[in-house]
């Protein structure tokens, strides 16, 4: 009885370790396709308008000082 269990807990341990094994491969084969593809470039499937820039007084003294 006490046999069969650690024989259990033996092949439990190395399918769990081959599993994650293969998921850190095939996470690693993912991210480089998607490098390949976008050259570098991050895309994302955001819907919302990205604001870089908002016309406010404290911008416009820092332009004016930075100048």
């Amino acid at each position: 009885m006490q046999e069969s269990r650690r024989n259990f807990f033996k092949r439990s341990a190395l399918v769990v370790g081959a599993a994650a094994v293969s998921a850190t491969a095939l996470a690693a084969n993912k991210e480089e396709a998607i490098e390949a593809d976008s050259n570098g470039v991050v895309v994302g499937t955001s819907t919302k308008k990205e604001i870089l820039y908002k016309k406010t007084q404290a911008w416009e003294d820092f332009y004016k000082q930075a100048l």
